[in-house]
């Protein structure tokens, strides 16, 4: 059945072909495929219509970078950096130590949960990582787990090198690269490890990624969270799609990223949670650098699932405006995931879209702390309202 969404008061499609914020357009999609876009008085007949009552609609946001199947809290973290302690990647041992103890039901019902919030938060796409088992099975079990939820799936076996092998963290290397990886491929589509102090050093991290991309994975990587260690050069390498975080970064390791075509996933929430400082945006993208923005939601240093709060602080504090970050949460997040069925409103693309309760996207950022969004699609399908 066709159906028409009309009644717009602002459209952004992302579509390089388009106004970047159309007035006055409509468009169509069946079957969960956008068929046609263009002026509101030029629309095809269609079964239905979807009236957006004058408010701004604009792509389903993907948010590329989030560890979703996890145990415990760590709220107490929090607090104790709000009262002047510095973060350490260390903190994830307490996490890992309550996933392991945690049922496969009770990992469930938590990432449940968070999902919910993502889709009401206007997430369509999203990406879970494992990362907080670190042992064969507790890997294999977070990415099953994960796999009901999205098909993007990253195996973060090596996160930081658990307490076991803390006096022999090759000798882990080894276990993510063998016995792990050969568990968790099956269930994931992306690899990934922390480059960075505390965690993992490059040639550590290279060897992680390469095995990886043998098993048939995807790269991605967290690097320059806390230091500028040489992740960069081992994503070039490696032929990354992505490096996440970039806190730290040098005009060379911008010109490596440009040149290599790797997407800058950034994620506001993690400095906003930690009180690191916000990496300036206009650097990479003055670079000619794709730029994502992610909530990273995580229970240690950014325990977000608003996509609309990371956007304001995107534009407040790493100075992009609305329009960059807005790209950045939809075309940019699903560059990140190297899809090409999401992040814009045009023929051939899912339906993935939302209608917010203000006739602007500025409301986005102008109004952090409350959301506009109204209402989410998937594949045409209404996932959220705010009337539920």
């Amino acid at each position: 059945m066709s159906t028409l969404v009309s009644n717009i008061g602002e459209l952004v499609s992302e579509s390089d072909n388009l106004p970047a914020r159309a007035q006055r357009y409509a468009f169509s999609f069946d079957h969960g495929v956008i068929t046609w876009i263009g002026p509101e008085d030029r629309a095809p007949q269609c079964d239905d219509i979807i009236d957006a009552h004058g408010g701004a609609v604009l792509p389903g946001f993907v948010d590329s970078h989030a560890h979703l199947i996890f145990a415990g809290d760590r709220s107490a973290d929090f607090a104790a950096r709000m009262s002047g302690d510095s973060y350490s990647a260390g903190g994830i041992a307490s996490t890992v130590t309550a996933t392991r103890a945690a049922s496969d039901a009770e990992l469930r019902s938590n990432a449940q949960r968070l999902v919910g919030q993502m889709h009401s938060q206007g997430i369509t796409t999203l990406e879970i990582k494992s990362g907080y088992g670190l042992t064969v099975s507790d890997e294999q079990r977070a990415l099953r787990i994960a796999r009901e939820f999205t098909s993007e799936t990253t195996f973060l076996g090596a996160h930081v090198v658990p307490a076991e092998f803390k006096s022999d963290p090759d000798a882990y290397v080894d276990l993510v690269c063998g016995d792990m990886l050969t568990a968790c491929a099956p269930f994931s589509r992306w690899i990934d490890v922390f480059c960075d102090r505390g965690a993992f050093t490059p040639e550590q991290s290279a060897r992680v990624l390469l095995a990886g991309k043998a098993a048939g994975l995807k790269v991605r990587l967290h690097a320059n969270q806390l230091e500028s260690l040489g992740g960069i050069e081992v994503a070039a390498a490696c032929g990354a799609i992505s490096v996440d975080h970039l806190t730290f970064m040098s005009d060379m390791e911008l010109a490596v990223m440009a040149e290599n075509n790797i997407v800058a996933t950034l994620l506001p929430g993690v400095e906003f949670s930690t009180r690191s400082p916000y990496p300036d945006a206009r650097r990479f993208l003055e670079a000619g650098i794709t730029v994502a923005i992610a909530t990273d939601c995580n229970p240690g240093s950014s325990f977000i699932t608003s996509m609309p709060f990371c956007i304001a602080l995107a534009v407040r504090e790493m100075h992009m405006s609305v329009d960059q970050a807005v790209r950045a949460a939809t075309a940019g997040g699903a560059q990140a995931l190297d899809r090409h069925d999401v992040g814009r409103i045009e023929p051939g693309m899912s339906a993935d879209f939302l209608t917010l309760d203000r006739p602007s996207i500025d409301y986005l950022a102008y109004s952090p702390g409350t959301s506009p969004v109204q209402r989410v699609f998937r594949g045409g399908q209404l996932l959220r309202s705010s009337h539920e």
